[in-house]
């Protein structure tokens, strides 16, 4: 199966498997979610399928009118557009009465459908997840880099978690770009690779490992390699 879908984090827990091994497990939360509008190489010059997810109060006038383009009357809270760099062998777009779809196994989905995970993702399917990480604020080289810091005898009073040397007193006596150094802490786009599908129902996708982000954050789930 390709599958693509954007959701929330909900929880992180474990679960015993069949072999009774203790597993990480994620929950991800895909309801409601829709698709805004479909690209493709022959008409627009690349392949994209975009997605509006989550419930608003309201939308500006320029998502709004994309909505009403689309036929979807729920306020969206995010849109997103995933493009694919190739045509997977299950998956083609269709046009019926002049409306843009694509077809993913024994599904076709149009321009203003839901998507729900049942029909795109098995068990057992190998997906990656994409999301922001969580911020952690301005952190020392220890914990943002996992320098292993200075002495703690012979003196070293101040030196436990200290970067040390940053570069050269002479030529070229400056300290070169890129290096690991104190700073700002997350809030990355992080994408975990190879996570596997558990469970998928028509509202929630459970997949085995832990994903990127804390509890409500969105998360963009696609197939491995799409």
């Amino acid at each position: 199966m390709a599958g693509f879908i954007l959701g929330t984090k909900k929880d992180q827990t474990q679960m015993f498997d069949e072999k009774g091994n203790r597993i990480p497990v994620t929950t991800i939360v895909t309801s409601p979610c829709y698709i805004v509008d479909i690209k493709n190489t022959d008409t627009d010059g690349y392949m994209s399928i975009k997605l509006g997810y989550g419930q608003a109060k309201r939308n500006g006038k320029s998502v709004a009118g994309q909505l009403k383009k689309a036929g979807i009357e729920t306020p969206l809270r995010f849109m997103k557009e995933m493009r694919m760099r190739v045509l997977p062998a299950n998956v083609e777009f269709v046009t019926e009465e002049q409306k843009k779809g694509i077809k993913v196994g024994e599904n076709t989905l149009f321009i203003g459908d839901e998507v729900k995970p049942m029909m795109l993702f098995q068990i057992g399917d190998i997906i990656d997840v994409t999301g922001t990480s969580k911020g952690k604020g301005f952190q020392g080289v220890v914990r943002r880099h996992g320098f292993r810091g200075g002495p703690r005898t012979h003196g070293q009073s101040d030196r436990e978690r200290a970067p040390g040397s940053l570069g050269s007193g002479t030529t070229p006596g400056r300290v070169f770009k890129g290096l690991k150094m104190a700073g700002r802490m997350g809030g990355d786009t992080i994408t975990v690779q190879n996570l596997m599908v558990i469970a998928a129902d028509e509202t929630t996708l459970t997949v085995k490992g832990l994903v990127p982000g804390h509890k409500g954050s969105m998360v963009e789930v696609t197939t491995h390699g799409l």
